[in-house]
């Protein structure tokens, strides 16, 4: 096969870059060139992708994966699998890869690959700085006994139902300490508040003892906190929202809003073909995982009434939410949809009997939205909507699936819900940094969590300390969560918008902040281009400095904000 005129390129000054590149892996988050001067905002800031030009990026780094391996020092059983790519408007690109070793996926190997417009690798991002190495491939327990080890834990785990997705897959588990060989089970099921359960479980091949387990099911709130039956809460809205559409609806959240629809024969369609052709379904309380639901048909293509009562009001609260998540990404960040490449999730509404959470879920590629307390508040609320579609473009980029990474998931999918409810601009909903205030989840009108101080719902953490990494990530991305309110509004009582709030700090120190949108684009970028798969609180510190450093150098204010927040969470 002829490879690409620009993969040529690219292969021969990879290959001139290797001494250097290999060097670099040796301290796991790399800076750049040494003297090289910092890219001004304009530079760094992600460029605008179309579908067409990603897929043709993705296919270069197909085609000079081999020789990126070796020339970052890969070994010779190990090989590259490209994920993602992020191209900067100055041409630099972030090229992001899984990696197998004898043939077998190395959880916690992936790594991102930086290089020049030109195609000089500058640095490398690595999840793991170990040695990919194991004496064998083969195991020495049976699948069957992995099955029945990841089933007793699901179980344990107040999993009902608990059974194998799938056969288990052996790999290397390399996300903490020394590789191992293991073995990977997927667990369905329904978790205690009735979420399906995707829970992956990692087994010592040799021993079955528990190496690791996460859940692979996003929720908006940690499955222990609530039984999914609820206080009920009550109140609807009206107003006006942004956005353009063929139709208008009436959510008990939003308002009166613009919708994506389509005409199919004499009836309307609830499709957004202007955004990668989101579709939004009814369950009709079904807690089927497996199925999609009922698509929303109208005949005048006026849609709900504001009242929860009614199973259209439900779907355009959902549908409108993913078009203005959509957006923001799209405008802000040039994002072409949740996975860079304009294809849209779909959304079920309706799911479950007063069940009181909402979830995404990679395997269906879909968000799904119960209704609450009394089938009264369904958790389609525009920040509800933010943080699940969020764990999309989280899930496609670092992934965050190991230890304190799961806390700094969810604080993502909390961070960018809440610039998407600013950036809509809507009346019945305006912005603030507060979880889920719309959704009365506790039954007193409270809010699910707070930014300025997390600690609020009592069970948030202000500050990191040790051992977050195997507590409930809802709670622990607490930190996340205080340390973008501390970046972008500063420290102490003050009052945003009509909402008063009051952010302490550990050593009580006073923060300044440097605006919400840069620090929107600072947690973006470190996400997107430096952050892995096991990235802890402390190496987000690192990541969203070298972001810093990127959109507006290293001794700029920015910069100086980003480190004296994370001070302010106990991150030093």
């Amino acid at each position: 096969m002829t490879m690409p005129r620009a993969g040529m390129r690219r292969s021969a000054m990879v290959a001139g870059t290797a001494v250097a590149a290999t060097a670099l892996l040796a301290t796991g988050l790399t800076t750049s060139a040494a003297g090289a001067a910092p890219a001004s905002e304009t530079g760094a800031r992600p460029a605008a992708l179309t579908a067409s030009a990603r897929a043709e990026m993705l296919r270069e780094a197909n085609a000079t994966k081999a020789n990126i391996a070796t020339s970052i020092g890969l070994g010779a059983k190990e090989k590259l699998v490209v994920t993602d790519v992020i191209k900067d408007v100055d041409g630099t690109t972030h090229t992001r890869y899984d990696r197998t070793y004898d043939g077998l996926p190395v959880l916690g190997g992936d790594l991102i690959v930086h290089q020049t417009k030109s195609g000089d690798i500058t640095s490398v991002t690595k999840a793991t700085n170990a040695t990919v190495k194991v004496a064998s491939t083969t195991a020495g327990v049976a699948p069957s006994t992995a099955v029945k080890a990841a089933i007793k834990l699901a179980e344990a785990d107040h999993t009902t139902g608990a059974s194998a997705d799938r056969a288990p897959r052996k790999v290397i588990w390399a996300a903490t300490g020394k590789p191992v060989l293991a073995y990977e089970t997927v667990v369905g099921g329904t978790q205690k508040d009735g979420t399906p359960s995707k829970l992956h479980v990692i087994t010592d091949a040799a021993t079955s003892k528990k190496l690791y387990q996460y859940q692979d099911v996003k929720t908006f709130t940690g499955t222990g906190r609530h039984n999914g039956k609820v206080t009920p809460g009550t109140g609807t809205g009206t107003g006006t929202g942004t956005g353009t559409g063929t139709g208008t609806g009436t959510g008990q959240y939003n308002g009166k809003v613009p919708l994506g629809s389509v005409k199919s024969g004499s009836r309307w369609l609830l499709k957004d073909t202007a955004r990668g052709g989101h579709q939004t379904y009814n369950a009709k309380h079904s807690t089927d995982q497996t199925k999609q639901g009922s698509p929303f048909y109208d005949a005048d293509n006026v849609w709900g009434n504001g009242k929860p009562t009614v199973a259209q009001t439900a779907a355009v609260d959902a549908h409108y939410g993913a078009a203005m998540t959509w957006d923001y990404y799209k405008n802000v960040f040039g994002r072409n949809g949740i996975r860079g490449d304009g294809k849209a999730a779909y959304s079920r509404v309706h799911f479950g009997d007063q069940f009181g959470n909402a979830a995404w879920n990679d395997d269906c590629f879909c968000m799904t939205y119960g209704d609450g307390a009394g089938n009264k508040k369904p958790l389609t609320a525009l920040d509800v909507v933010g943080h699940e579609m969020t764990h999309g473009v989280t899930s496609a980029t670092a992934k965050l699936k190991y230890g304190e990474a799961l806390g700094l998931d969810e604080a993502t999918s909390d961070i960018f819900s809440t610039a998407v409810e600013f950036y809509a601009k809507n009346a019945q909903d305006p912005g603030d940094y507060l979880l889920g205030d719309k959704i009365d989840l506790n039954g007193d009108g409270t809010p699910a969590r707070y930014m300025d101080k997390p600690s609020k719902d009592g069970l948030s953490y202000d500050y990191w300390e040790s051992g977050m990494g195997n507590v409930d990530p809802h709670a622990t991305s607490g930190v996340g969560n205080h340390f973008f309110y501390l970046l972008s509004e500063g420290s102490g009582a003050k009052e945003i918008d009509g909402v008063k709030y009051d952010s302490p700090t550990k050593d009580g120190s006073t923060v300044k902040g440097i605006g919400r949108a840069k620090a929107e684009k600072i947690w973006y970028k470190a996400l997107t281009t430096y952050m892995t798969s096991n990235t802890d609180y402390h190496a987000a510190r690192k990541a969203t400095l070298k972001a810093a450093t990127d959109l507006f150098g290293a001794d700029s204010a920015e910069y100086k904000g980003v480190a004296a927040a994370w001070a302010g969470v106990n991150v030093k």
